[in-house]
């Protein structure tokens, strides 16, 4: 992603990057050699310190996937970490809107672990906490996960503001429904942790979240709750 300025088809109310619009001042992405480059560099830098590296991660100002070398981007970093680090994961965080592009899901099944962000299942849903791009279809991006069989982590942020509760039982047991429907291995659910560019936003505790997901974990679902 651009080293300053933020690439994304979503514009999260909780999005610790701040609003899309305010991050427009640089949309050059690296292609593949760059971030070969920097990451290899990097990686002798953690050698030579002895810093141990526990998962190379795709994250950051915005959708990794977008980035149009993504695929070959993946194979270079699968290349160095056997390189360097042969125990490291390698994870990529995505809102898997993309997984219909040439390559992406392809790309995703060769990671460790896939982190496929779902926050509302319905498109009404995801215009209040997500904001995303038109013509966005929550039922299509849950058409695509079935590709992964499963083997994919699904990751869910929990919140309450004016327009939108995560603990709201429709906005609940829609998305425990989709849950069950999907089988992830995991389920990855977390609440805000730094400033939003929307105010009001409360967070949930992780007592709240573990007692919210109860139904999913007394069905056997392995779920990481982060608060």
């Amino acid at each position: 992603m651009p080293s300053k300025g933020k690439i994304c088809n979503f514009d999260c109310i909780y999005c610790e990057c701040g609003w899309n619009a305010d991050g427009r001042s640089d949309s050059g992405m690296p292609n593949a050699a760059q971030v070969r480059s920097l990451l290899e560099n990097r990686l002798c830098e953690c050698m030579l310190n002895s810093e141990k590296i526990d998962s190379i991660t795709f994250s950051g100002d915005g959708e990794p996937t977008l980035n149009p070398d993504f695929p070959r981007i993946v194979d270079d970093v699968i290349m160095l970490r056997d390189a360097f680090v042969p125990s490291a994961k390698i994870s990529v965080l995505s809102n898997a809107t993309t997984l219909d592009r040439p390559g992406v899901f392809d790309a995703l099944c060769k990671v460790d672990n896939p982190i496929m962000k779902l926050d509302a299942v319905t498109a009404g849903m995801a215009q209040r906490i997500n904001r995303p791009y038109k013509g966005y279809d929550p039922a299509a991006v849950i058409e695509s996960l079935q590709r992964f069989e499963g083997n994919f982590i699904l990751q869910t942020m929990f919140l309450k503001c004016k327009d939108f509760d995560s603990s709201d039982p429709v906005v609940l047991n829609a998305w425990m429904d989709v849950v069950r429907f999907l089988k992830p291995r995991e389920v990855m659910v977390y609440t805000i942790d730094r400033p939003t560019p929307m105010q009001g936003i409360e967070k949930f505790t992780e007592e709240q979240m573990g007692e919210l997901v109860r139904p999913l974990t007394d069905q056997g679902f392995k779920i990481q709750i982060k608060g």
